[in-house]
């Protein structure tokens, strides 16, 4: 299958690579030249624009940073829209809005081109092993057709319903992994203030009820003062941007989640938006004037 895939960040270049393992000939396309020579040199080929993209496949991939770059490449000048022939799947990975997921999708659909909103979870790491999450919204039979060409990127993908429910999803798991690490942060500040081993305290606590996938894959991290972005501080105020403007939208309260955006606001000030979400520690560190590190 010839696919084409637009944006080759932290994320969509090791998604890139998973899709020519599979296979998947692959038509590319990013600003980021360097990007895109390493992605042909492994037996992809260039486009240069999103119209370049549609008019060589019939199912498209998009991999941007936020809603307005999804509607460009999508919606502008040279966008997919231009070139697309009806019968052309859009299948967005991006984290956006999910207000502008179904109104993209809306304008797609006037030329016959279908979407998905298929955002993703598991950061750089697990993009690598082609083990992400992904949360997808649209129709159940285009996710059934194209099930299989995300698993090559994926170790789970799950229908969420109509177009939009995807980024809905996402914005829950990223209120939930936000809120974690907050938690984690605040738990390991306290026992250090109190005397007692954060390390310890993780390694006894990783097994109960407090144990979870975000405790095992941040509190290693914090402790070794290891604050390479995985997944950026910038990144997640744009994802939490996009929660309390949807929440804000249906009637929702998000109290903790308004709360961690100031926390991270505070990061972004201090010049560590470009480091890693487990950085949330180092607003504690301030409060409190402890420093977390292995013993």
């Amino acid at each position: 299958m010839k696919v084409g895939f637009i944006g080759l960040g932290i994320m969509g270049k090791p998604m890139s690579k998973n899709l020519i393992k599979a296979g998947h000939e692959l038509v590319v396309c990013d600003f980021n030249k360097g990007a895109v020579d390493e992605i042909v040199s492994l037996g992809a080929t260039s486009a240069e624009n999103g119209a370049a993209v549609a008019k060589v496949c019939d199912v498209i991939i998009t991999m941007l940073p936020n809603s307005p770059h999804v509607r460009s490449v999508a919606l502008g000048e040279n966008g997919i829209m231009e070139a697309a022939k009806s019968g052309t799947v859009v299948i967005d990975m991006s984290s956006i809005d999910p207000v502008e997921s179904k109104a993209i999708g809306d304008k797609l659909a006037t030329i016959g081109v279908d979407m998905l909103d298929a955002p993703v979870s598991g950061g750089e790491p697990k993009a690598i092993d082609g083990t992400l999450s992904v949360m997808v919204g649209g129709k159940k039979e285009t996710f059934d057709r194209f099930y299989d060409l995300l698993m090559t990127m994926a170790g789970s993908a799950v229908y969420v319903g109509e177009l939009g429910s995807g980024n809905i999803t996402k914005l829950a798991n990223q209120i939930i992994v936000a809120l974690n690490i907050s938690a984690v942060s605040e738990a390991l500040t306290f026992a250090s203030k109190a005397g007692a081993s954060p390390e310890l305290v993780y390694q006894a606590i990783r097994g109960g009820l407090a144990g979870s996938t975000v405790l095992d894959a941040k509190a290693p991290m914090m402790l070794d003062r290891n604050f390479n972005p995985g997944f950026k501080i910038e990144l997640h105020i744009k994802d939490l941007t996009n929660a309390l403007n949807a929440s804000h939208a249906v009637g929702a309260a998000v109290p903790l989640t308004a709360q961690v955006m100031e926390m991270m606001q505070v990061l972004k000030s201090d010049g560590f938006e470009k480091e890693d979400h487990c950085s949330l520690l180092k607003y504690y560190e301030k409060l409190t004037n402890v420093e977390i590190k292995r013993a």
